[in-house]
């Protein structure tokens, strides 16, 4: 082979590995040297004729995608300095690192892909001239079209192999993931500043102080990798951890959504409010009616949240844990704080929108004796419920749905619920709740709430027959946002989590209270 054919294989095996975003593979490593060895041969023997050095950084620095004289290798060797196999491949491989990130860059500014060039070893100057002398022809750029370009694909990979690391099952990993699920905070950033042009070398010999000061001054440019995987990493796991939170108030409750945070008050009552369809007699006249309305409970918003940190010290000790597992810490204390609250209204029973508790006997939902959940009791509530009215003194058809209970009765239901006979009768009396299409919830937060006193429990409505507490998002949004930000005197990246909602009585005729007993 000659001195070009080998240059031209080492340049293949090298775009390859770094195409596929991985270190050269044993084979190919041992082919590498194998053409190093021969080009050092070939090399010797162009020295002993006196002329040898300037062909071989010649010849290197056009294998490496450059011009002469602009390649580390090839200035290295034409002064005499040894390279080694390793170091001419790393610096083969760092000289194409920069090759494709200089070529992406610029076909990112004229939404160009940048993957033919990259593909066929185009020099940066000759896609320089490609976009310009296309511009100029035609006043567009070339081959233009949206596409995600490597840079997007690394930082997605990048993602979830820390995810990963962390030991999280993702539904979708992106290809090439599990690859960088072994890399450190360390190799990570280092491997981010390399695409973006930095000398690897360099970056190597930079201790843990240094390349975080270098990253900290990365925190607001917005094409830097190495924040925007740590802000990939951490919708991730808000995302996970949120969806795994086992509350229960979404089961029962409705969801709304406000647009602002102004109160908002709902002025029709939906149910009732028309008069009765009167008889027309013959050629008789239709009478007009007014719609009746009342004033229902205001809604509003508030905004809740906190605050979180890489810290300089996380960094430097390689801990992950302030991307995997802290976002999701917060995201889970969010929906656990709407569960709280929800459950607050029920056992505190403060007044609502008719300046009236939200049980009270005037509003016919409320048990005057407390009990454990039983055959009884559960039909005493649900004929309780079923004669409310609507404000205008007209029947209403509500259909209890759910029994809300402390922990300590889920068994008990189990039995009333599916048993076909009354339990404990001498008759085999029949069952009436004998799989009674009601579903119990079962929450500690009432257990908590009680601290050794009497727990109450309760049973609501259909949210299509009979409204009782809503949880409102602002534009819907229930997931928790988060955005980066600098804190003054704070050594590390920061970022805000917060969530925007307000919980509001609707209704008090879709839920009544069993004031309970003492659960042992």
């Amino acid at each position: 082979m000659t001195k070009e054919q080998i240059l031209q294989r080492q340049q293949e095996l090298i775009r390859a590995a770094r195409n596929e975003d991985r270190d050269l593979t044993v084979q190919e490593q041992a082919e590498f040297d194998r053409l190093q060895r021969s080009l050092e041969a070939m090399e010797e023997e162009d020295r002993a004729s006196g002329y040898g050095q300037r062909t071989a950084a010649f010849q290197e620095s056009r294998g490496a995608g450059a011009q002469p004289g602009e390649d580390l290798a090839g200035r290295e060797q034409a002064a005499g300095a040894p390279v080694s196999p390793e170091q001419a491949a790393r610096r083969a491989i760092e000289a194409e690192r920069q090759r494709m990130a200089q070529i992406t860059s610029l076909c990112r500014s004229f939404q160009i892909s940048p993957d033919e060039y990259i593909q066929n070893g185009s020099s940066l100057e000759t896609v320089r001239a490609a976009v310009l002398e296309q511009l100029q022809r035609t006043g567009a750029p070339v081959n233009a079209r949206v596409t995600a370009d490597e840079g997007d694909k690394f930082r997605e990979r990048a993602s979830d192999g820390l995810m990963m690391r962390a030991g999280i099952s993702l539904s979708s990993v992106a290809d090439g993931a599990g690859q960088m699920r072994g890399m450190s905070l360390r190799d990570l950033a280092i491997e981010c500043l390399a695409r973006e042009g930095k000398d690897t070398m360099s970056l190597l010999r930079m201790d843990m102080t240094d390349l975080y000061a270098d990253l900290c001054r990365q925190f607001y440019n917005p094409t830097a990798a190495f924040p925007a995987i740590l802000d990939n990493t951490i919708r991730k796991s808000i995302t996970h951890q949120y969806n795994l939170v086992p509350t229960t108030f979404q089961a029962w409750t409705t969801k709304g959504s406000l647009s602002d945070f102004k109160e908002t008050k709902d002025h029709e009552y939906v149910i009732g409010g028309v008069g009765d369809f009167l008889e027309v007699p013959e050629n008789g006249e239709l009478k007009a009616d007014t719609p009746d309305t009342k004033l229902l409970p205001s809604r509003s918003l508030k905004t809740y949240g906190r605050q979180f940190s890489m810290t300089r010290q996380a960094f430097i000790n390689d801990d992950i844990g302030f991307l995997t597992e802290i976002p999701g810490l917060y995201a889970t204390k969010a929906k656990k704080t709407i569960d709280k609250a929800v459950y607050e209204i029920l056992y505190d029973n403060k007044p609502v929108f008719d300046k009236k508790s939200l049980f009270h006997a005037d509003h016919n939902n409320l048990i005057a004796v407390g009990a454990k959940p039983s055959q009884a009791s559960l039909q005493e509530m649900i004929l309780q419920m079923q004669k409310q009215k609507d404000p205008f003194g007209d029947a209403i058809y509500v259909t209890p749905q759910y029994i809300i209970v402390p922990v300590g009765y889920e068994f008990d239901l189990a039995v009333i619920l599916h048993s076909t006979q009354v339990t404990g009768s001498n008759h085999n009396d029949i069952n009436p709740l004998y799989n009674y299409p009601i579903h119990v919830i079962q929450t500690p937060v009432l257990n908590a709430l009680a601290k050794g006193k009497e727990v109450p429990w309760f049973m609501a409505a259909n949210p299509a027959s009979a409204k009782s507490i809503q949880v409102d998002y602002l534009n819907g949004q229930e997931m928790p946002t988060f955005r980066r930000m600098e804190a003054p005197g704070v050594l590390g990246f920061t970022w805000d989590i917060y969530l925007d909602w307000g919980i509001a009585v609707r209704d008090f005729r879709g839920i009544a209270k069993n004031p309970g007993v003492v659960i042992e």
